[in-house]
């Protein structure tokens, strides 16, 4: 299945990174990452760091899926709203959640420096706008909730938002905490340094069957080769229906333009924040560092490849438009254009860990808006129970939390 149409952005950007050779041999290790996006080549990182042998696999050349297309923005924030997490979880459990995401930023950002790794991370605002006045009640509660539970945010009502941005939109919540990144360029560097470490990367070949028994797990590929583990990890994102037997998340098609270089009209806008609308589906809008702005969005249900790559056009030029009316004083013109798949689940979590029905099978699915931070606390979490260790966070993304947490406000 075709995760993107064309060549997103990154892809043009940054061209073939670095190729890794296909499996040409039956093989063992402890461990088998299945998926070489950023999350598979976080958890690859971490793993080698952590002196666990591993072996990745991707049926693509690496980072070329997913990843690929992502307008790589890093926000605490949550798909579903902090006070809205309250009413499912309880105070303690989404205030925990949010912060786990911003702490996630800080991992990234430290990672990065560790690895001495030049992939566009900056430290950006965020600002949470309201579309129309009857999204304000519901914005304030919001803000109220994340100042609860400790995070530095402002109110801006409608002159204060103008005079920040030059956006005229009712009200909105700026959080100091947030970023954005190169993801394409993150992943191969967590790639390069994982096989540093001697965990071994085989692009090009795809895992056709896992059959999973006491104390470990056999898996074909179709190169017609078998990698005997103790463990398989999954970093698959929506492509884990082919192994995890449970309806966890919803397909939806999603568009991004990005522009042309504006360096002689840059708007007026605060730091580049990152921007997003309270709406559903959502705008967001991030810049770049060649001054371009990506706008994403326009989000549907996903039926198939073909029919989300034919809505490209108009939805590209519908972004566009969007992006005009929110920002009047520039006129932007479309450099690139690009559709994927992405998914999402029912409270905005991610899924990390393991189901019962499948032992020897991990799963990291940071599904939503948080991929990215998600990916870097399941490389955490996974890592540290192999390791014999509880992460954290651990608690927070099983696939139990339904069952341990649900309705048990405070």
């Amino acid at each position: 299945m075709d995760l993107h149409s064309t060549l997103p952005y990154w892809l043009l950007k940054n061209g073939l990174q670095q190729a890794y050779p296909p499996l040409a041999s039956d093989i063992s290790t402890e461990v088998v990452i299945v998926g070489g996006g950023i999350t598979g080549a976080l958890l690859a990182q971490h793993f080698g760091e952590a002196g666990i042998d591993a072996v990745l696999l991707d049926k693509r050349e690496v980072v070329w899926g997913s990843t690929s297309a992502s307008t790589a923005l890093l926000q605490y924030e949550i798909d579903e709203p902090l006070h809205k997490l309250r009413e499912t979880y309880g105070k303690d459990f989404a205030d925990r959640a949010y912060r786990s995401c911003a702490d996630a930023i800080s991992k990234i950002e430290l990672l990065i420096a560790k690895l001495n790794a030049d992939c566009g991370f900056q430290r950006k605002p965020s600002i949470y706008m309201a579309v129309k006045e009857s999204d304000v009640d519901a914005l304030r509660k919001e803000f109220v909730a994340r100042g609860e539970a400790g995070f530095e945010v402002e109110w801006l009502d409608e002159d204060a938002l103008r005079e920040a941005t030059g956006i005229t939109r009712p009200a909105a919540i700026r959080s100091a905490c947030g970023a954005q990144v190169d993801a394409f360029l993150l992943a191969h560097a967590c790639l390069a340094s994982a096989a540093d470490s001697g965990v071994r990367i085989l692009d090009r070949t795809g895992v056709e069957h896992c059959k999973f028994y006491p104390g470990g797990a056999d898996v074909t590929t179709d190169r017609g080769h078998t990698v005997r583990c103790k463990h398989v990890v999954f970093a698959t994102g929506y492509e884990v229906k082919d192994f995890l037997k449970r309806d966890i998340v919803n397909l939806n098609s999603s568009f991004a333009v990005v522009t042309e270089p504006l360096e002689g009209a840059w708007p007026k806008w605060e730091n580049d924040a990152l921007i997003w609308e309270m709406a559903s589906p959502y705008l967001y809008i991030r810049s770049t560092d060649d001054h371009r702005i990506i706008v994403g969005g326009e989000d549907a249900g996903y039926r198939n490849s073909i029919v989300r790559d034919g809505e490209l056009p108009r939805k590209a030029e519908v972004l566009i438009g969007k992006l005009k009316e929110l920002i009047p004083q520039i006129d932007p013109e479309i450099a690139f254009a690009w559709a994927g798949t992405f998914g999402e689940t029912e409270d905005g979590l991610a899924y990390i860990g393991q189901v019962e029905e499948q032992p020897g099978a991990h799963f990291a699915l940071g599904f939503g808006g948080n991929g990215i931070t998600y990916s870097i606390l399941a490389a955490e979490i996974i890592r540290d129970f192999l390791l014999g260790k509880t992460h954290e966070y651990a608690d927070l993304f099983s696939f139990d939390r339904t069952k341990n947490h649900a309705n048990h406000s405070s």
